[in-house]
């Protein structure tokens, strides 16, 4: 018997760790098929809650993790994309999503999986355009998941002899908030609810689970499953840790909800399945499809109580970056391009005080190594780019209408100065990876060097506010002075780069710190380049 249950084990967990693995290859594969495309419908079509909930169930089908649906929304939440109630509708949306996975399990097509698995290793291996590769790699990770619950029922199916299980099950038809605990904790050991829904379904197909107690497991996974988006959310802005207070809550209220129906929802997914005739692996996909669509209308009115509750529950201010351009407004360009010229310069200057913000966190990143400040750049960065593409869209369609000579010089500055504030945003996102470099490699740069690393940024900052007060006021007096602190930093880069070989031939320290110090200052004068281009760009023209 021993040999049984090692074999069992082995079998199970074996099975496990290739359905998770395949259905992970699988989404990934689909995510880089769409590429950076997920992030712009979440973004654009998330207009309202209602249609939140139709974007979360298709792009949750497309990359087949609810979890991964809510990881991308808590960070766009995080990154001001999508309001709170936005982010709600697209949590329910998720919920729906992930039952289609169940679904497909249903179908049972585990007797193919082993030519499907050769079908995506030839797609894979022996093709060489991408895109084949891509299919290859959803068709294998598809083949892989068959082949993973195959084993894992293979494994179940010694527990219809085991007594252990059977007084288990006994216990979970009696107390069916055990069921709920059970699905609950596994979920967040394995975290992923697809894959504790699909050996529910294995144990109910083999009859080691009646669906009384079937079902309480089920409701259990839906709970555990909000584990990877709390995870998430710590760490991450208020408004992101609201977002997943609200999966939690929406998933438990529901589990509470139907644990209180549970006799009427088990005498109704027995009836359906009567009439329909469904396979068990079905009846399961259909009572998990069921309870994530009711649980959606039940809660779905309650949108705007469940966003005023988390807020009143997680108190403070957000501190949000918004993305989105705030006074680019198309109609301006044809009624009057001058004015449309104000608001993009209005749009630069913001954009501005994101680069400065971006590199005041560099500075932080620098000092403390505290991933916060690194993962606040990079969304700072993001916005940068964001607002560069917007910008330079919207001067695009300026210059398209009639300018006099003064409005075409100061389109040509606003050109100019989104492009040198683009490239300061690439230069800070430099400087986080070479301190990612650094706190990875365990690289200790020596005293004397943070000293000198202190300076400069101080100055680079310094000049990089000046030279924006300078393009908002159009202070020639300013712009000088900021040409004058370039100097300085240009000075300070030469200095510090002989400093850092007396240092290195001295002995102080290593090739490694000498590598990521030189790169640190080498982009920090150019920053003081971009700073100075601003700064020229006000001298030669009137903006």
């Amino acid at each position: 018997m021993e040999t049984n249950w090692q074999e069992m084990l082995f079998t199970f967990f074996g099975g496990l760790g290739l359905f998770l693995f395949s259905i992970k290859f699988m989404g990934d594969a689909l995510q880089k098929a769409a590429g950076d495309r997920l992030r712009g419908i979440l973004d654009r079509f998330t207009t309202n809650p209602f249609m939140g909930v139709l974007v979360g169930i298709a792009v949750t089908i497309l990359i087949q993790s609810s979890s991964g649906t809510t990881v991308i929304v808590v960070g766009l939440v995080s990154a001001g994309f999508m309001t709170l109630k936005q982010a709600i509708g697209v949590i329910m949306g998720a919920n729906i999503g992930t039952t289609v996975t169940a679904f497909i399990i249903g179908l049972d097509v585990g007797a193919y999986s082993l030519p499907i698995l050769a079908l995506g290793a030839v797609l894979i291996f022996f093709f060489k355009k991408n895109k084949i590769q891509n299919i290859g790699e959803v068709v294998f990770g598809f083949g892989g998941l068959f082949y993973g619950l195959e084993l894992m029922s293979d494994g179940m199916k010694p527990l219809r002899e085991s007594q252990a299980f059977i007084d288990m099950t006994i216990s979970l038809s009696e107390m069916p908030i055990l069921g709920v605990v059970v699905g609950t904790v596994f979920t967040l050991i394995v975290q992923s609810s697809s894959a504790t829904v699909a050996i529910l379904q294995g144990l109910y197909s083999e009859d080691v689970l009646s669906l009384a107690a079937s079902l309480p497991v089920l409701f259990g996974d839906n709970i555990g499953t909000t584990i990877t988006a709390v995870l998430a959310a710590l760490g991450a802005s208020i408004a992101a840790r609201r977002a997943a207070a609200v999966h939690v809550l929406f998933n438990v209220l529901g589990s509470v909800i139907f644990l209180i129906l549970l006799m009427p929802f088990t005498a109704y997914v027995e009836w359906i399945s009567g009439i329909l005739n469904l396979e068990p692996k079905m009846q399961i996909a259909f009572a998990h499809g069921t309870f994530n669509v009711a649980n959606t209308i039940i809660q779905f009115p309650l949108i705007g109580a469940w966003a005023y509750l988390v807020t009143r529950a997680i108190p403070g201010e957000d501190v949000t970056i918004e993305f989105k351009p705030k006074h680019l407004d198309i109609h301006f360009i044809e009624q009057s391009p001058s004015i449309a010229l104000g608001q993009a310069k209005e749009e630069v200057l913001r954009m501005g005080e994101f680069s400065v913000q971006g590199l005041q966190e560099t500075y932080q990143y620098l000092k403390t190594q505290s991933k916060k400040h690194a993962e606040t750049g990079y969304q700072l960065e993001d916005a940068i780019n964001n607002l560069d593409s917007k910008i330079t869209d919207y001067l695009v369609m300026i210059s398209a209408e009639s300018l006099s000579a003064a409005d075409s010089t100061r389109h040509t500055m606003l050109m100019e100065t989104v492009r040198d504030i683009e490239r300061i945003g690439d230069h800070f996102e430099n400087i986080i990876e070479l301190v990612d470099y650094q706190i990875n490699n365990r690289v200790n740069i020596t005293a004397d060097a943070v000293e000198d690393l202190d300076e400069m940024f101080t100055l680079t900052i310094a000049t990089v506010q000046k030279a924006l007060s300078a393009l908002n006021t159009t202070s020639h007096e300013l712009a000088r002075e900021v040409a004058e602190q370039e100097d300085l930093i240009d000075k300070m880069e030469r200095k510090f780069r002989k400093k850092h070989i007396l240092r290195l031939n001295e002995g102080k320290c290593t090739a490694q710190a000498g590598i990521v110090f030189v790169d640190i200052v080498s982009n920090l004068e150019r920053i003081g380049d971009h700073a100075v281009n601003l700064a020229e760009a006000i001298l030669g023209n009137r903006a």
